[in-house]
């Protein structure tokens, strides 16, 4: 099939109804390796299927991890107890961070040789604070390139009695996950000490969270120190469902508070255990009405308020989302700052400078800080603005809302989306009239 290369959307004014979500990506990632080390058969049903799944289901078929669908999003995963049938390979994971990340600590443990690559912008992300912390600790990490980061040469573990180990939680949290899922493989109580500020809280409580579903309790020492027990090991939970993508319901809320609405997303609410979900507290802050069920979100614009107003404010425990909020800044009045963002940089491309770029063509007033970004919205949008995407899926589903202010726009690569979330287009052209 032919790439396409561009799609043009809008003008819209309006959106309207209910959506249920692709499932979490950080939820389907996780959830997959742990069922492949775990003792036991996982069934794991809503599983995201895109691009980052995708890679991941192939590294663990490559790994000899036994992994096979049952019909529509539904898979079946045979554990291997912790140490994968084959101990040579060469995997290839695209620019998925949440396969990369822990994958690399998992391997790392094992007694294998193995390598790992992925696309060019994978190779830009650092990786070495946990390539460092697992060295320290016995593994034999090498970089095949430039030092700290992808691609990497992983060689057999050797064995010692490790306590304790350090990593920065200032860089990416995806660090800490990684560590936190396969350090019970050593099955010896092991101490990891964050050094700085830990970023993205909620992704780290995502990963306690399913740890816990499959067996393993971690302590925690506020945001400090987490401590693994000793002599423990993953058992599969029989079956698992992942929940819709709160990340992705940012762009179906954000398009009922900018366009009257309501719209609805299923698959998250109150009882979800990802953080993004309070994205619809920010949206509340600008002004928008929300409701909520347990398993549901509905966002509308509060007509008696007019327009959303600005917010200055911390987005560091939803980064992701944080995104959408940039855009939901056109069309509140005022100047809207999106502070202790640093993590934008190091994504699937710098979204600070790109979304900087891109607010830009539409008409906003930009500010970009080193971990903050100051937008005022312009009198009017730029109609037939040309958006990059820069190979990042967040980029182009966050820019499509633009064409709910009466302008058309044309996003440039769109099934970069695919990364996460194949179908949005069409989804959004449900709801936007």
């Amino acid at each position: 099939m032919k790439k396409l290369e561009n799609i043009s959307i809008g003008p819209f004014t309006h959106a309207s109804g209910v959506v249920t979500l692709p499932g979490s990506k950080s939820i389907s990632n996780r959830t997959l390796l742990l069922a492949a080390l775990s003792h036991g058969e996982t069934i794991v049903r809503d599983l995201l299927k895109s691009d980052d799944t995708d890679v991941m289901l192939g590294a663990l078929e490559k790994l000899g991890v036994g992994v096979a669908s049952v019909g529509g999003n539904d898979f079946v995963v045979q554990g291997c107890g912790g140490k994968f049938p084959n101990q040579a390979a060469e995997i290839f994971l695209g620019n998925a961070g949440t396969a990369f990340r822990p994958l690399t600590a998992a391997l790392a443990f094992q007694a294998g040789n193995y390598t790992l690559s992925g696309i060019a912008r994978m190779h830009e992300r650092p990786i070495g604070d946990l390539v460092e912390a697992l060295n320290d600790i016995g593994a034999q990490i090498k970089y095949l390139a430039s030092a700290g980061f992808p691609p990497l040469e992983i060689s057999p573990y050797v064995a010692g009695n490790a306590t304790r180990v350090k990593v920065r939680g200032d860089v990416s949290s995806q660090f800490l996950t990684a560590l936190l899922m396969t350090l019970p493989l050593l099955k010896n109580e092991i101490v990891i000490e964050v050094i700085g500020e830990l970023i993205s809280k909620p992704y780290i409580e995502i990963t306690l969270n399913l740890m816990a579903r499959f067996g393993i309790i971690v302590e925690r020492n506020d945001w400090r120190e987490f401590i693994i027990p000793a002599n423990v090991a993953y058992a599969a939970p029989g079956t698992i469902h992942v929940e819709g993508d709160a990340s992705s319901a940012s762009y179906f809320l954000a398009a009922g508070a900018i366009a009257d609405g309501p719209v609805r997303v299923r698959g998250v609410g109150r009882t979800s255990i990802q953080g993004d979900v309070r994205f619809a507290e920010v949206l509340a802050l600008m002004g928008a009405k929300i409701t909520m069920g347990d398993d549901w979100i509905e966002a509308s614009r509060d007509s008696s308020a007019g327009r959303l107003q600005a917010i200055d404010v911390d987005l560091n425990h939803i980064p992701d989302a944080a995104m959408t909020i940039a855009i939901a800044a056109l069309f509140a009045d005022g100047t809207t700052t999106i502070r202790n963002i640093a993590s934008w940089r190091v994504k699937e491309t710098d979204r600070l400078a790109a979304m900087a770029i891109e607010l830009r063509k539409v008409g906003a007033t930009v500010e970009e800080g080193a971990d903050y970004i100051k937008i005022t919205p312009p009198d009017t949008l730029i109609a037939n603005a040309n958006i990059g995407t820069y190979d990042d899926h967040r980029m182009a589903m966050c820019f499509s809302l633009v064409a709910l202010g009466g302008v058309p726009i044309t996003i440039n690569d769109p099934g970069c989306v695919a990364k996460t979330f194949p179908d949005y287009f069409s989804v959004f052209s449900a709801v936007a009239t």
